[in-house]
């Protein structure tokens, strides 16, 4: 017999808020390079429940500013390094908070564009490292600010192509092997870039698919096991193409069983 199952929203608020106010915890020390992604991944989760109101406003926009570089970036923490992951991110939680003047669009921009390599790839910094994930934040960035028209987007979007696999989906390069994740932001982005038709659909969707384990969960990949974030990695794409959704064979009572078996 099946059991009923229901968001327990108050729970998940309460739960997020105690999390980003231990800072004397192992794990807050060990995700400091990445707290700015953190504030959105909280700040979001919190508004799909309804709950934004219970962040400071103030203070989460005196944190994103704080973590402003001079070449136009956003670090992931104050101290660090500027990086494209952290600057989508500073965008996001601006834009949750109907703050977007505070940022310096212009050099943003400037940011954004100075990553942007020969083949159409964006580098996530100064140092180099190229990676499909990339170009979607640069893309998801660019759009964010209206301003697709400053990056080469033919480039970038054929530069993903590149990086499609014989199985219909992505990896982190050319070659690279297929992974939700990278499926997640290649179809994102040739989704902001009005280029759905370079995908190759239903082998794509039949990749997707195939993530479902004998548990109902989704992997990321051939033998891994289930978690409980691919179901946003694999289910996502789906969304900017209904007719690819319909067909999807997933059994959602399953799915979603899996999903609250993981909430604590």
């Amino acid at each position: 017999m099946s059991r009923e199952m229901s968001l327990v929203r108050e729970a998940h608020a309460k739960y997020i808020c105690r999390v980003s106010a231990q800072s004397d915890s192992l794990e807050f020390a060990l995700s400091e390079h990445l707290r700015l992604s953190g504030v959105y991944w909280g700040a979001c989760a919190l508004d799909l429940l309804g709950q934004l109101h219970t962040l400071d406003r103030e203070f989460v926009v005196n944190f994103v500013k704080s973590c402003a570089q001079p070449n136009g970036g956003y670090a992931g923490n104050v101290g660090h390094d500027a990086h494209l992951l952290y600057t989508l991110s500073a965008i996001q939680v601006l834009a949750l908070f109907d703050a977007m003047d505070e940022l310096d669009e212009d050099a943003v921009m400037q940011y954004v564009q100075s990553l942007q390599n020969e083949d159409g790839s964006f580098k996530g910094d100064e140092w180099g490292e190229v990676d499909t994930r990339f170009s979607y934040c640069a893309i998801c960035c660019s759009s964010l600010l209206g301003r697709l028209d400053q990056i080469n987007l033919p480039r970038a979007l054929a530069y993903i192509k590149q990086c499609e696999n014989f199985d219909g989906g992505f990896g982190c390069e050319p070659g690279g092997e297929s992974h939700a994740g990278q499926v997640f932001t290649c179809v994102g982005a040739l989704a902001i870039g009005d280029s759905l038709e370079l995908c190759s659909g239903e082998t794509l969707s039949w990749w997707l698919c195939e993530r479902q384990t004998p548990g109902g969960g989704l992997n990321g990949r051939p033998q891994k096991d289930a978690d409980v974030c691919y179901s946003w990695w694999v289910r996502a794409p789906h969304a900017h193409d209904s007719a690819r959704r319909r067909a999807i064979a997933h059994d959602g009572a399953r799915r979603r069983t899996m999903a609250h078996s993981g909430a604590a």
